[in-house]
């Protein structure tokens, strides 16, 4: 029987976490990405370079948490009056925040270290939290709605697929294209 590792909200666990997240985005700051080693954020965190490897097994699987970590959105989707509105300003935030050099560093940080595709189902899960938020606001003024896999597969995918291969010239106009023409503001 494999042996499962409680973690204790706000317990050991938690702090360590917390306090090698935070090395991690402090000394990216400041000495770089690239010059990050598991000694350096072992040193700022307070925690021994074991520990860092017991838990995340190598850098690259520590800046991968880090990163997904820091591409969950902090706050609700603001509302705007309507299903449109609220859709359209949510697609243009999501793609300010992924597009920008940091969001873009955070994605590709998320997916190298994410052998089995958790990482990156975590962070369709964020998004796929955020729209249903949407939608859950405008089925309570009485809007038709589209599902959340619609508005995935015809808003969120072709900006993700811009963000990474083609992301030359991509504005909030395309964003906001994608939503008026997607069929994804109404069902």
């Amino acid at each position: 029987m494999a042996r499962r590792q409680m973690v204790r909200p706000g317990g050991r666990s938690a702090r360590v976490q917390e306090s090698v997240h935070t090395a991690v985005r402090e000394l990216a700051s400041e000495v770089g990405r690239d010059a990050l080693t598991v000694p350096l954020v072992a040193q700022r965190a307070g925690v021994t370079p074991s520990t860092i490897y017991r838990r995340w097994g190598d850098l690259q699987e520590l800046l991968s948490d880090v990163a997904v970590e820091r591409l969950r959105p902090e706050t609700a989707p603001e509302e705007h009056g309507d299903l449109l509105s609220d859709l359209t300003a949510w697609a243009e935030q999501f793609l300010d925040e992924m597009a920008s050099p940091t969001g873009r560093a955070y994605i590709r940080d998320a997916l190298l270290g994410d052998p089995d595709g958790s990482n990156a189902g975590q962070c369709s899960d964020y998004a796929a939290e955020q729209i249903a938020v949407i939608l859950g606001r405008a089925v309570e003024r009485g809007e038709a709605v589209p599902d959340v896999e619609t508005v995935i597969d015809r808003v969120v995918a072709p900006l993700m697929y811009r963000i990474l291969f083609r992301p030359d010239g991509l504005d909030a106009s395309y964003a906001r294209h994608l939503v008026a023409t997607s069929d994804s503001a109404g069902a």
